[in-house]
């Protein structure tokens, strides 16, 4: 069964792969350069900070003195991640010796916010009516995303009418979703890999094929991840007037709030927005991200598994691989069967992925223990998707009624000759061989008559 991988990426490998003209252009706005460099790994910072009044350029060999010789590894990934953000110009003289000099829009800009500091994108409101505190806001995040991810499982599922934008339903369309003629749309295997994803790797995937689809709707990726990454500078709570936008980028804010970035609010004379964690996280990497959701799920070494949540989405999920038995205000219950976990390798989940949900989402009270799933649990989940896979399926051609036993014999020994033969029956004179080979062993019958 082919597996199909979602990888997140966070803003940082998404401005990577901009274009150098882009880059320099994204470089001129100071806020852009520090949301860089905090996104950088602790070594490729300190380079950053330490040259970032030197002018001139910096040898290789310099540089790997400033670190000890177990941290070599470190080293070559800081200097890779610098280059790919051409935050670090390479630079080669006759004896093929590497030096670096930082980007100059890079470090212009960089130096004057360090020493003068910068304004903020754009100013708080400053009399608005009374906002949402930060734990209702919170609130209003989840909400949101749960809401999100419950219409992305089934349109019927949610809670209180969702109407998607053209431009998050292509998100869906792209990868997570199928749709025949006129049949209602189905969950993809990437769409069901992606259901057991943690919140912030399911986040950036969303944020990467939306800046992916920017050119379709007349957005430069390159102005769209600036904004965003200006977002991340905004205070958690506070209020900023939609009309300081331009039109791409209230167009942009209006799909945020579909997933609870920011909430909207619209007052007598003038509309604002307001922040969630979800968006000043924006530039924090998925790596360097310690805001996990507390754990809720239980499983016993009987296969039982007891979900400590009253949430619809982490029933449907859980439903997903699992056999749900009953649902109380406060408690899912349910069991890892041989059937429910069948039905969930053909959609496409693995049974690492299964493991990694347990894990990552187990209740604190089974959490410190180890491990956090029962062995004989996990090692039979892995034991029923090897039985699924034990046949293999080989696309192949069959051939028989062979004029004479030397034709047939010849056959099968060409078929051996290029690896191909799969079964040979000698007594009835019939050959399976491998698809791959059958445009040559036709051809090779042909020059036997």
């Amino acid at each position: 069964m082919p597996q199909v991988r979602i990888i997140a990426k966070n803003f940082m490998d998404m401005v990577a792969s901009l274009p150098a003209m882009k880059l320099d252009r994204l470089y001129q706005n100071a806020f852009i350069c520090e949301a860089i460099l905090r996104s950088l790994p602790p070594l490729a910072k300190k380079y950053v900070v330490q040259i970032l009044f030197f002018d001139g350029p910096v040898s290789g060999k310099l540089l790997e003195q400033w670190v000890l010789a177990d941290g070599l590894t470190k080293h070559r990934v800081a200097i890779d991640r610098l280059i790919q953000l051409r935050i670090f110009i390479e630079i080669s003289d006759k004896k093929r010796e590497s030096s670096y000099k930082l980007n100059q829009t890079f470090q212009a800009n960089l130096r004057k916010h360090l020493t003068n500091g910068g304004v903020l994108p754009r100013e708080t409101m400053a009399a608005v009516v009374k906002l949402p505190s930060l734990e209702e806001l919170d609130t209003y995040a989840l909400e949101q995303w749960e809401c999100f991810l419950l219409l992305l499982i089934s349109s019927g599922q949610a809670e209180k009418p969702t109407s998607l934008s053209s431009s998050m339903m292509k998100i869906f369309q792209r990868g997570l979703l199928s749709q025949r003629d006129r049949d209602a749309p189905r969950l993809t295997e990437g769409g069901f890999q992606f259901l057991l994803m943690d919140t912030n790797a399911q986040l950036w995937y969303i944020i990467r094929e939306y800046i992916t689809n920017s050119e379709e709707r007349g957005t430069d990726p390159a102005d769209l991840i600036s904004f965003l990454l200006e977002l991340s500078f905004h205070v958690t709570g506070e209020a900023y007037n939609i009309n300081t936008l331009t039109e791409i980028q209230r167009n942009t804010i209006k799909d945020l709030a579909e997933l609870g970035l920011v909430k909207l609010q619209q007052g007598r004379k003038d509309s604002w927005f307001i922040p969630t964690k979800l968006a000043t996280n924006l530039s924090v990497s998925l790596t360097d991200s310690s805001s996990r959701k507390q754990g809720y799920v239980v499983v016993e070494t009987n296969f039982r598994l007891y979900a400590y949540s009253s949430s619809k989405l982490h029933c449907e999920i859980l439903r997903l691989f699992s056999k749900i038995e009953y649902q109380l205000p406060n408690l899912i219950v349910g069991a890892i069967t041989k059937e429910s976990l069948y039905t969930a390798f053909e959609n496409g989940i693995t049974s690492d992925q299964i493991i990694s949900f347990l894990q990552q989402n187990a209740h604190p009270r089974v959490a410190e223990r180890l491990p956090s799933v029962p062995e004989n649990v996990t090692d039979q989940i892995r034991l029923w998707e090897a039985d699924l896979n034990r046949v293999e399926i080989t696309p192949a051609h069959f051939y028989d009624e062979f004029p004479s036993r030397d034709t047939f014999e010849a056959a099968c020994d060409f078929a051996r000759e290029w690896n191909g033969l799969l079964w040979e029956d000698s007594k009835k004179m019939r050959v399976v061989v491998k698809a791959e080979i059958h445009m040559n062993m036709r051809e090779f019958l042909r020059g036997q008559k």
